[in-house]
């Protein structure tokens, strides 16, 4: 394959997915996409272009420097594409903090204020960082792009983003900042060209993955996210706790006197589905599971949903639809009902039959409320953003 290359990377905190977008004419085409799996030894390279599939191991061990992992699965990647044609590479970072507004191309001043952002978020920022090095190392001669995870949340009120915390701590960065911004970026994009007059209105998209968040929208345009200082903030996740009254963490550290890596570990890695199932953060395991607390987990996860909905509702003053998007949005219906049973007395209906088929459209005719589910796709907003920076003279 000889066409004009441009390559994404997403970086999550155990794997990398790696998109690959023709650049001819238009906007940015998918050709090819792949994933590396940090959680397996050996590491796993997951490699798809069109309908064939690959699955193969890579020699490089877990917790080799980046560089080596990706000049392994790029020798791969050569194996179906010319890797001659890569013109620019596009990463997803998930914090810009208030820096950035919108997408970038890295320089070394880039690089240094993407570091000084580390310590608000600690586990996703150094992932992004080691990609954006690593690809400097073995292609030195490729311009590189940031798109950010909070970019797309600036637009939020003043008073939406205020902690009420003394207002030094404001001015020092800690306020809320929203994530999943490339996602609902594209989400607001899709809904707009699918359904224009629910663009239009009052919407909330719900994330719903092992990480997961959900976005308040007005035409378009993010008005308030469930998430807020940190990932780990809103509705419950895979393995993270959601909201949490930080009266708990004063009592872990004080009263139980665990250390603060100890806490980190419980609330990211250890809590959420995971933690109140006992039995695993994976949602389908925990629908096929006759155990008690696997059901109240996923009770817990759409309790909060339904009520962190109801809250974005009140700040866009209203709700005309709600979207489901991302792994769990996208696949399970029993989830999405849950949900919506929870939304009825805002006149959410669904359509069983639409909904147990996973199509676009869920919501009952005669639902105040539309429902929708549209499939997401962060590395097209990447490839998307990195195209038009490089089409922009300097």
């Amino acid at each position: 394959m000889s066409e004009r290359l441009l390559v994404t990377f997403n970086p999550g905190s155990s794997t990398v997915k790696i998109g690959l977008f023709a650049l001819e004419g238009g906007a940015p085409r998918r050709v090819g996409r792949g994933m590396i799996d940090f959680r397996t030894a050996p590491l796993r390279f997951e490699l798809s272009e069109g309908p064939d599939r690959f699955d193969v191991t890579l020699e490089a061990e877990p917790g080799s420097e980046m560089h080596k992992v990706l000049n392994e699965s790029f020798g791969r990647l050569a194996w179906h594409f010319n890797l001659s044609q890569i013109e620019a590479v596009g990463h997803r970072v998930v914090h810009g903090g208030d820096t950035f507004s919108g997408a970038v191309r890295i320089s070394q001043r880039t690089l240094a204020d993407l570091d000084r952002l580390t310590t608000l978020a600690p586990l996703h920022q150094p992932q992004a960082l080691r990609l954006i090095r690593a690809i400097a190392r073995l292609r030195p001669e490729l311009p590189q792009t940031a798109s950010f995870d909070t970019a797309f949340h600036r637009t939020n009120a003043e008073l939406t983003r205020r902690f009420a915390l003394p207002r030094a701590l404001h001015e020092d960065g800690v306020k809320r900042y929203g994530f999943h911004g490339l996602s609902y970026k594209f989400i607001a994009g899709e809904l707009a060209r699918r359904h224009p007059t629910a663009g239009e209105g009052k919407v909330v998209a719900a994330h719903l993955g092992s990480g997961a968040s959900l976005c308040a929208l007005e035409n378009g345009v993010s008005r308030d996210s469930s998430m807020g200082f940190s990932t780990l903030d809103g509705i419950p996740m895979a393995t993270r706790c959601g909201a949490l009254d930080p009266g708990v963490l004063l009592h872990l550290l004080s009263e139980q006197k665990r250390s603060l890596k100890d806490v980190e570990d419980l609330l990211y890695h250890f809590s959420g589905l995971l933690g109140v199932s006992g039995v695993s953060a994976d949602s389908r395991e925990l629908l096929a599971s006759d155990r008690p607390e696997a059901k109240e987990a996923l009770e817990l996860f759409a309790f909060r949903i339904g009520g962190e909905t109801a809250r974005l509702a009140a700040t866009l003053g209203g709700l005309d639809a709600l979207v489901f998007t991302a792994g769990v949005g996208e696949h399970q219906p029993q989830i999405r009902a849950s949900v919506a049973k929870r939304l009825a007395w805002l006149g959410l209906s669904l359509d069983e039959a639409a909904n147990a088929a996973n199509a676009e459209v869920i919501s009952a005719t005669g639902s105040r409320i539309a429902a929708f589910v549209i499939p997401t796709d962060e590395e097209q907003v990447i490839a998307d953003e990195a195209a038009s920076l490089l089409s922009t003279k300097d």
